[in-house]
């Protein structure tokens, strides 16, 4: 092995070995950014820079000790603040969870304007949720979630963004009662079934009582009126027979026979053989008579048989 072969072996070993500390010199003197991060330098605890393009940065500052590198993330983040007790406007006590869902916009403020920003937004939210859902009456906040959620958000919103914080969305995702209002809400809808049940039966009642004097009267109007056309119909039933003196005569003799022993049924049985026929009195009954206003009149030895 020549000197020029020795020199270059000894230049590649050298190499390999200076490599691991140019890598960890890179590293010293560089930042890395991750899409949707924030990195935040700061000297002696002062704000120097932040660096929020994604890549990689320079930072010659990196490699000294009162140097410090904090990395926020920017992507949205999500928060669930369980078991807030409110009082509704008629104090009833609701117990309700809240879904936050927010991210950072200012990293500085973010750092710098609140020691522990997540335990601040939970707390104005708390306070938030109970200063006004305590305006609302439990049936209101039971079918308004979304809306009423709104508003606590609109509360907040100058005060997050303060913080550098944006809360997008906000909504009660669960709501429930206390044991103890529970039962007492639910007799009181109990008593308010009740309560309808009775007016509904008592209209019923009445109602039914209110259609069966409407039917009597209108039953009592029919039967009077059959009543008055009853004597009509025997009127008209007399003026029939009067037309046929014949037949009348005989209707008065049965019915005076039919008084003379009240106790026992009197009746006609019919015409005798030689007598007028049942169709010629039907007849006699309901035409009238077509000469000159006279009646039929039978036959000289024509005759009833009464009994």
């Amino acid at each position: 092995m020549n000197s020029n072969e020795m020199l270059f072996l000894v230049a590649f070993i050298v190499g390999l070995l200076l490599l691991p500390a140019v890598f960890v010199l890179f590293r010293g003197l560089t930042i890395q950014v991750e899409d949707e991060e924030s990195i935040v330098v700061t000297k002696f605890g002062r704000l120097s820079k932040v660096l929020s393009q994604p890549g990689l940065h320079w930072c010659w500052d990196k490699l000294f000790p009162w140097t410090t590198i904090q990395a926020l993330s920017l992507k949205r983040d999500f928060m669930n603040c369980e078991k807030i007790n409110v009082n509704d406007c008629r104090g009833t006590t609701v117990v309700i969870d809240l879904w936050i869902e927010f991210r950072v916009v200012n990293p500085e403020r973010a750092l710098f304007s609140v020691s522990d920003w997540e335990l601040g937004l939970k707390s104005i939210v708390t306070s938030a949720a109970t200063s006004i859902l305590g305006t609302f009456d439990f049936s209101r906040i039971l079918t308004d979630r979304n809306e009423l959620g709104a508003i606590i958000r609109e509360q907040i919103k100058n005060e997050t963004i303060r913080w550098g914080i944006e809360v997008d969305l906000l909504f009660i995702s669960r709501l429930s009662l206390l044991s103890n209002v529970s039962q007492q809400l639910f007799d009181t809808v109990a008593a308010r079934i009740e309560r309808a049940k009775a007016d509904i039966d008592e209209t019923g009642r009445l109602n039914a009582q209110l259609l069966e004097a409407e039917t009597s009267a209108a039953v009592a109007s029919l039967v009077a009126e059959a009543k008055s056309q009853y004597g009509i119909a025997v009127s008209r039933a007399y003026a029939s027979l009067k037309l046929n003196p014949e037949i009348f005569t005989a209707y008065k003799e049965l019915f005076e026979l039919s008084q003379v022993r009240a106790q026992r049924a009197v009746v006609f049985e019919g015409f005798g053989a030689g007598e007028i026929s049942a169709l010629d009195a039907v007849m006699a009954v309901h035409h009238e008579p077509t000469d000159g206003g006279l009646a039929r009149k039978p036959a000289k030895d024509d005759s009833m048989d009464l009994s």
